[in-house]
Formats: structure tokens, C-alpha cells, sequence
């Protein structure tokens, strides 16, 4: 259970900058023993050398974290779950191809019916081809968006999506929301590990505090 108190508050300068930043470890089906995580922190030091920690906070429900991310506040969010499905997928199922009208068709299908309909998308596939995937997957090295098990990111976008549009939030790209101190993106800790942690000896001093 996450605190009452909400650090995301706009900045007393500007409302419509963030101010925040926030990194969320999200899952479909939250738990206390598996929650959602959510990272806080800002960039700190006159040329923004320092990112500071500020909090870690848990979720053990969906309602937990809709609640905290509804909340007034001002942020730049990365969220590990996918924002979107493959074409190929979507035109085989003869889905909506264009984001808001197949967000609102996926959100509304039982997840049941999503692993039926994916599992026979991927039966009239051949070996080793089974999953469709997006365009950014390959570059990321990310799961493929419609695989519903180990990791089951398929229900992962199916639950978070429809949150962040309750919250208001943008997704650059493909939403506009009504909120603009919320930015949320669609994150990837694998590539961050690969493409900056990997090469930390050779990258310029900044630092990492807590």
C-alpha cells in the first residue's frame, strides 16, 4: 500500500514542466509478494549531473496504482509494458488499426479471449515465426507485445494502457491526454542495461544517489 502523501506535485515555478522523474517495474496481476514498483527521482546539481533517488514506492492492487497515478502531480514516466500491438497481428484479427479505437476495442476483450485469439494467430504460423512482433522490438530486444506468457506483456499492456488514460497521462506519439504535467513512455531496462550501464567506463560523470 502506497502512502497518501503524493511527492509528484508540479513544481511551484511552472505547472507545466516536470518535475519528477519515475521509473515503474509494472505487473498485470500485482500482489503483495510480487507488487507493482515505482521509482521517484529528479535530476539535481547545476548542470543535471545527479540523479537522485528520492523514494521507492510498492503497489499491491491495480486500484492501488491508479489511484497514485491519478493524482495530481507532475512527471516524465517510464513504464516497462508495451503501448501497442504488431500490424500484422492487428490486420489478421481485423482489429482497429488506428491507437485510440483499438486501445478502447482491447481494453474491453477478457484476457481469456485475447490468449484465445493470439494462441490461434500464432497455431497458423510457422516454427520459430509463431510471435508477430513490432518494429521496435528487434532494436530493444524486448518480448514480443502480444505474448501472453513468460512474460505475459499482452496483459501487462492490456491492464496499464487503460490506467495511464485515466490518469490523463500523454504518450508521446500516440495520445494526447488531457493532464500535461503526466508524460508517460514506453520503457525498456534491458536495452538501458545494455546500451549505458554496460559502457559505464566510458561515459561522462554522472552520477547516481539515493
Amino acid at each position: 500500500m502506497h502512502s497518501s502523501a503524493n511527492p509528484l506535485s508540479p513544481p511551484a515555478h511552472s505547472a507545466s514542466e516536470p518535475s519528477s522523474l519515475l521509473g515503474v517495474d509494472f505487473s498485470s496481476a500485482p500482489s503483495r509478494r510480487k507488487p507493482i514498483v515505482a521509482a521517484l527521482g529528479e535530476w539535481a546539481g547545476p548542470r543535471g549531473q545527479v540523479l537522485r533517488l528520492a523514494q521507492v514506492q510498492s503497489f499491491a492492487s491495480l486500484d492501488d496504482f491508479a489511484e497514485f497515478l491519478a493524482a495530481p502531480g507532475a512527471w516524465i514516466g517510464g513504464f516497462d509494458l508495451p503501448f501497442g500491438l504488431p500490424r500484422v497481428l492487428l490486420e489478421q484479427l481485423g482489429w482497429p488499426l488506428q491507437w485510440a479505437e483499438l486501445m478502447d476495442h482491447y481494453s474491453q476483450l477478457p484476457r481469456e479471449e485475447i490468449r484465445r485469439q493470439f494462441a490461434a494467430f500464432c497455431a497458423g504460423r510457422p516454427p520459430g515465426a509463431k510471435f508477430a512482433h513490432r518494429a521496435c522490438d528487434g532494436p530493444a530486444g524486448s518480448s514480443p507485445s502480444m505474448k501472453w506468457v513468460n512474460p505475459p506483456v499482452a496483459y501487462m499492456l492490456h491492464a496499464g494502457v487503460p490506467l495511464l488514460l485515466r490518469a490523463g497521462a500523454t504518450l508521446p506519439g500516440l495520445h494526447v491526454g488531457p493532464d500535461p504535467n503526466k508524460l508517460a513512455l514506453e520503457a525498456y531496462p534491458g536495452l538501458l542495461a545494455r546500451e549505458v550501464l554496460g559502457r559505464r567506463s566510458s561515459m561522462p560523470s554522472r552520477k547516481f544517489m539515493s
